[in-house]
């Protein structure tokens, strides 16, 4: 009985949590996040994982740059060093080196051929980090928006966006299942609906964190004039929980991680090579 009631105990509360999540995610301050200094490994010549810290608008719809960090950046590092044959820079005792930076740190910045941005619902750019990140896309950089579910929360980080990245000249799009994104390496015929390993658990097994609101999951992409994808969301998924949770619950794995993997891979690479 005593297992039961504390079983039942978890469950409620993992409910509770995972219903919770939309009033967590809303509103925080404008600096809500943190921008911490973080020491980073020097540059070899290597992929690193470059993830970006930003400023929360008080506004805004997200829990901040450090949602799925670290573990998410030096997993997905380790599986692209496994699965395909590029170099990814280690650490002298051989553990996965990965960067965390802001915009304006345009040196670090500079070796960063693909950049990811978590929760971006809730950003905010002041003016020199929408300029640091039009020119860092416009010099050939990439941008990979993930996790943040509901129109307001795309709504929000679209406004942001467009201070660096005007609709004139950068159309946004939906990426059509076709496109070589999908297939550059592994064959994704499917967006799939990845939640938070909390609301996964915490709901019984529903996808959409934000119930009607967030029922289908999309992936877009802002081009410049030429066509180029210079920055790609996923938009109602939380490929970075794939990634994190490795290792945490088999069952979470085998539902998630393959699908995960698959678009994430898929995605490193066609950033380094278009």
């Amino acid at each position: 009985m005593r297992a039961v009631a504390a079983a039942t105990l978890v469950a409620l509360t993992l409910v509770s949590s995972a219903d919770a999540q939309f009033q967590q995610r809303r509103g925080g301050g404008r600096f809500g996040g943190g921008m911490r200094s973080i020491v980073n490994p020097p540059y070899d010549g290597a992929f690193m994982f470059c993830r970006i810290m930003f400023r929360n608008a008080s506004n805004g719809d997200g829990a901040g740059w450090m949602v799925d960090w670290p573990r998410a950046d030096e997993n997905l590092s380790f599986r692209l060093s496994e699965l395909t044959r590029t170099t990814v820079s280690r650490s002298a005792i051989g553990e996965v080196n990965h960067v965390t930076i802001a915009l304006t740190d345009s040196e670090r910045l500079s070796h960063c051929p693909f950049i990811m941005m978590t929760e971006p619902g809730g950003t905010y750019f002041d003016d020199a980090e929408a300029k640091a990140l039009r020119e860092y896309l416009q010099r050939g950089g990439f941008l990979w928006a993930d996790d943040f579910w509901g129109e307001y929360a795309f709504d929000h980080w679209m406004n942001e966006l467009r201070k660096a990245l005007p609709s004139g000249d950068f159309p946004l799009t939906d990426v059509p299942l076709e496109h070589p994104l999908f297939h550059v390496l592994y064959d994704v015929k499917a967006i799939p609906q990845i939640p938070s390993i909390s609301f996964w658990y915490g709901t019984g097994g529903r996808t959409s964190e934000r119930g009607a609101d967030s029922a289908t999951p999309h992936v877009r992409a802002v081009s410049d004039r030429d066509g180029r994808i210079v920055v790609v969301m996923t938009h109602n998924t939380d490929f970075g929980d794939a990634f994190e949770r490795e290792g945490d619950s088999r069952e979470y794995f085998e539902a998630f991680a393959g699908a995960g993997y698959a678009f994430g891979i898929n995605a490193l690479v066609y950033s380094m090579t278009h």
